[in-house]
């Protein structure tokens, strides 16, 4: 009882996470042995510190290997056209196993786990026929329909911003505009839809990093969210509307889910529809204090709004890396991968692939071959959201280059604690409005 982009509790786990701590301050990649380096260390992303690691990933070891007591043996992809292969090769590369690093294939789940499954996290033909099933929420169509309800909102809470005094951008704007947009997708009730937020972030959460503190806890607040759903779900079996949960209630595919299957979907479409989003949204404001110069460009020609969004979409990369698992043994960038290992497409190294993307660190919104970035994935699993994230970053910049001189950050933002998804926490920023 859907595909945006994310996981589901037995992904969650990331036992990598909790294999590579590091004590003390994080070293100069270049000084490690190269057997040491382990991408997947929350550490990296929360602290700003990933670049550099990667870069010597590309440089030296584009296919790394890791192996540890927990997650087994896992391969670090940081090269765009390795990623690119094993994105597109559904039939050698299975997405059945997990979308992000877990326990080796066949492992038992640790004690308080739930075992779900979402379509994400499937392969052909199960995959493509519940896929389906809801993607008519962000056809070409709807989305037409769907424009002036996001730019109607985002006009309301721009206007609501304070004015020269400083206010945390992330909640205040990116949550909200993205909750709201993802309270209509599912006709939630639009004064619970706080409760969204906060399931997408338990969802992804390492635990003991300030979300929640124990695998227990998570499974309890996510039972709340199939509880919750599952009252929705009968209400739209007696009157199905054209939301997300009639078109699963309606699908001939999903209409028959077991609950935890159910849940597996809405987390996907929650986290998804909401982590992603938001955090390229907080994600551009930085970005464009970051190249000043680019800022301006922007606001001297605001037609370049387009192509700003999906070079910040690349730059920000929201969701560092995804998952796939070896079907049988092969061999990938000359290295020899075993069947069952799970290998790592780092999105976020990628697209910072020197080979394809000029001076990739740069932002750069003009970027000829700026949609050539991997950030929404490649194949049958291409996030099915992207139009509808694009969508409402054009619709938030055309909005404030109408009411704003500048957004100024005014300090390094806090960041998620996490491999997995690529963002904010809090931005303090401060807004001068046009006269």
């Amino acid at each position: 009882m859907s595909e945006a982009q994310d996981l589901p509790p037995a992904d969650f786990q990331r036992p990598g996470d909790s294999e590579s701590k590091m004590v003390g301050p994080i070293p100069n990649p270049y000084d490690l042995p190269l057997d040491e380096i382990n991408p997947v260390n929350p550490r990296l992303f929360s602290e700003n510190k990933w670049s550099d690691f990667f870069k010597r990933l590309r440089e030296e070891d584009p296919v790394h290997f890791n192996q540890t007591d927990l997650a087994g043996r896992y391969w670090s992809l940081t090269r765009y056209a390795e990623i690119k292969a094993v994105d597109t090769d559904h039939e050698n590369f299975s997405s059945a196993h997990g979308i992000t690093l877990g326990f080796p294939v066949g492992a038992e789940l640790p004690e308080g786990a739930l075992d779900v499954s979402m379509f994400i996290a499937m392969d052909p033909p199960t995959h493509d026929v519940q896929r389906k099933t809801v993607t008519g929420v962000v056809a070409p169509s709807n989305l037409a329909k769907l424009e002036s309800l996001i730019r109607e909102r985002t006009i309301e809470v721009l206007e609501n911003l304070p004015e020269d005094e400083p206010f945390e951008w992330v909640d205040t704007v990116s949550i909200e505009l993205t909750t709201r947009m993802l309270a209509t997708l599912f006709d939630f009730p639009f004064e619970d839809r706080r409760k969204l937020t906060r399931w997408s972030d338990v969802a992804t959460a390492v635990p003991g990093a300030g979300i929640v503190e124990t695998e227990e806890e998570r499974r309890s607040e996510l039972i709340e969210c199939l509880e919750y759903f599952t009252r929705l779900w009968n209400e739209r079996k007696e009157h199905p509307g054209e939301d997300l949960v009639s078109m699963l209630v309606q699908g001939e595919e999903t209409r028959d889910m077991q609950p935890l299957e159910f849940l597996g979907n809405l987390i996907l479409l929650i986290v998804g529809g909401n982590d992603t989003t938001r955090n390229t949204m907080s994600g551009s404001v930085y970005a464009l204090n970051q190249f000043p110069e680019q800022y301006d460009k922007l606001i001297a020609d605001p037609k370049l709004t387009p192509s700003m969004v999906a070079e910040v979409i690349r730059w920000q990369t929201p969701l560092a890396y995804m998952r796939r698992t070896a079907n049988h043994d092969c061999e990938v960038g000359g290295k020899q991968i075993k069947e069952g290992d799970q290998m790592l497409m780092w999105y976020v190294s990628g697209n910072r692939d020197d080979s394809v993307f000029e001076n990739p660190d740069e932002l750069i919104i003009d970027r000829p071959n700026v949609r050539n970035h991997l950030s929404f994935g490649f194949g049958i699993h291409r996030c099915m959201g992207n139009r509808l994230a694009e969508l409402q970053l054009r619709i938030i910049w055309e909005e404030i280059l109408a009411r704003f001189e500048k957004i100024e950050v005014l300090e390094e933002p806090e960041r998620t604690y996490s491999s997995f998804v690529k963002g904010y926490t809090k931005m303090m920023v401060k807004v001068k409005r046009k006269a």
